[in-house]
């Protein structure tokens, strides 16, 4: 997601401003709470997945394919993956606004400060959990554990400790992209449009080429979605043009193809995957792109003042991170040693995470954040003479 977590606000967040000219359009005032309770939508659209309609580890938990558990949730709730792609669009959205203006080295210290220490938590709390006696899941060897903790396991091939780790990174790929071609030489409307049009025809060519090094680089499966987000963000800074609206709608074209591709593996070959409409698919991603443009870009919308979705934005990282592999284990706890009925498992599951969430925020992120960024910005002192 992106799933990571930021301040949704519509202030440029640095005093260390790119020096072009374009970037002095001013944006609108005021936080995106309605873009916080976005955010909390699809992760709870992912959990509802993991809990509910997927199998292997979820068969463990229930001790049967949740086909079986939940007979008519588990039909929507396979549609639920596709959150991860409304992550993608927020995460264009804003990370294009919280990159406008800052320093290369800023960008890199907000994103570190932001994404590592409930990672880091994560981490060691799911390990720690997964090595309690009685706990069917297993942990990964000592080695993997310490390479986890980079968070470019993926990459290196060690075991994942997180499934939901994937996300996190394509989510590192994308802010290495956007930081070299746009924060480094500075942001400008200019830039960041010509940014998004050779990501979009570098992702296809890399596709069409069947190259795995330029497919990891570009991602063109997850591309169109970032530059998707990157395009409301440019609506919403300097107002509605064709050339802006045109780079939403080529990241929805493609991001439909993509997300049909990766949800149903062959299109053609439909009785082989009946649990997922393909027409579906492209409405729920149809609605993802709308989603994200109403709560930026209408004013009613956008200018919602309720608190209790800030919470809610604030508590969607942790959440992510943890709801997975621990819910599994609450889910097989309670179902099959405590005999809960299944209906009551699944909101019971959902909420403890949400709990764990708050708790990791506030003892974890609150306090850890804080002291990671004033080591990463430390002024080395100069050497004695």
């Amino acid at each position: 997601m992106s799933l990571q977590l930021q301040q949704v606000t519509a202030q440029d967040p640095a005093p260390d401003a790119a020096p072009a000219a374009e970037a002095a359009a001013a944006p609108r005032a005021g936080r995106l709470r309605a873009l916080d309770g976005l955010r909390l939508v699809a992760a709870l659209m992912v959990c509802f997945y993991h809990y509910a309609g997927r199998g292997g580890d979820a068969w463990k938990a229930w001790g049967q394919t949740p086909a079986l558990v939940f007979p008519e949730l588990s039909k929507v709730a396979v549609y639920g993956p596709l959150g991860v792609q409304i992550f993608f669009v927020i995460s264009g959205f804003v990370i294009c606004m919280s990159g406008w203006g800052r320093t290369l080295k800023g960008f890199a210290v907000s994103r570190a400060t932001r994404l590592y220490p409930a990672y880091w938590a994560a981490v060691l709390l799911v390990t720690a959990v997964f090595a309690l006696p009685g706990v069917v899941w297993k942990t990964v060897s000592p080695s993997d554990l310490l390479t986890n903790m980079t968070m470019l396991q993926m990459p290196v091939g060690a075991d994942r400790v997180l499934g939901v780790c994937w996300t996190l990174w394509a989510e590192l790929r994308f802010y290495l992209l956007f930081a070299l071609a746009v924060v480094w030489p500075g942001a400008t409307r200019r830039r960041v449009l010509a940014f998004c049009g050779l990501w979009t025809i570098g992702a296809v060519l890399a596709d069409a080429s069947g190259e795995a090094f330029l497919k990891t680089v570009l991602m063109p499966e997850y591309a169109p979605f970032f530059i998707g987000g990157i395009g409301i963000y440019l609506v919403y800074r300097f107002g509605n043009d064709p050339l802006s609206w045109g780079v939403v709608a080529v990241g929805w074209l493609f991001g439909q193809h993509y997300a049909v591709k990766g949800l149903i593996p062959n299109a053609h070959a439909a009785h082989v995957f009946q649990h997922r409409s393909e027409s579906v698919i492209i409405l729920i991603v149809t609605l993802g792109f709308a989603a994200v443009a109403a709560v930026t870009l209408l004013p009613r919308v956008a200018s919602v003042d309720w608190r209790w979705l800030t919470t809610a934005g604030i508590l969607t990282y942790p959440f992510y991170l943890v709801h997975e592999h621990l819910g599994w284990v609450v889910i097989f706890q309670l179902h099959q040693r405590l005999h809960m009925p299944s209906y009551a498992v699944l909101p019971l599951t959902g909420a403890s995470m949400l709990v764990l969430a708050w708790l990791l925020h506030r003892f974890v992120e609150r306090p850890l954040a804080p002291r990671l960024k004033r080591f990463l910005t430390m002024v080395p002192k100069a050497p004695v003479r």
